[in-house]
């Protein structure tokens, strides 16, 4: 997304990774699913749990944590699907993404994002659009688009057609965490 995207999208869906709360633009986001049967997907890298059947479309999903270099956790009551149309070099990508849980659709003006710190920040500035604030609590919003990366694009094809690819030592994309 833009920064022109960014100025005109006021509409955020939230949702948390562990003790983290982030938001992703509205416009990015197709629908939001309980947790369903993940079919597993031989030689896919660690993040990407498999497809899913949306409406009759095999849908990539991608363990949100294990990509952004967050330790896994066992599913819960609360563990959602979100479903992402990415843009990706310019091709459109429908990926669905777990969330430890999803909570609400919130209204940010643009005097209430500001600039994410380049430092001290746990996550990779240019992957952060800004930092905004739900009550007490700040909330991280993503540029979910470039938390995937061209290697992703490659990957992602072949798990939505059902298919494998050949290399069984896929490359990650790019963590969200800073390195220490």
């Amino acid at each position: 997304m833009a920064a022109s995207t960014l100025e005109q999208a006021t509409h955020y869906l939230t949702f948390r990774l562990g003790d983290e709360l982030f938001a992703i633009g509205v416009v990015q986001v197709r629908e939001v699913l309980d947790m369903s049967v993940i079919t597993r997907v031989p030689r896919a890298p660690s993040y990407m749990r498999g497809v899913v059947n949306v409406r009759g479309s095999a849908i990539p999903v991608v363990d949100l944590r294990l990509k952004f270099g967050l330790p896994g956790v066992t599913d819960s009551v609360n563990t959602r699907i979100v479903v992402l149309e990415l843009n990706l070099d310019g091709e459109p990508v429908v990926v669905g993404g777990i969330a430890d849980s999803v909570h609400d659709v919130i209204e940010l003006d643009r005097s209430q994002i500001e600039e994410a710190p380049r430092m001290a920040m746990r996550w990779r500035a240019e992957l952060v659009h800004g930092m905004g604030r739900r009550g007490d609590e700040f909330v991280i919003i993503l540029d979910i688009d470039k938390a995937f990366s061209l290697d992703d694009v490659a990957q992602l094809a072949p798990l939505s057609m059902a298919d494998t690819p050949d290399d069984p030592t896929p490359t990650p994309g790019p963590d969200l965490a800073q390195a220490s």
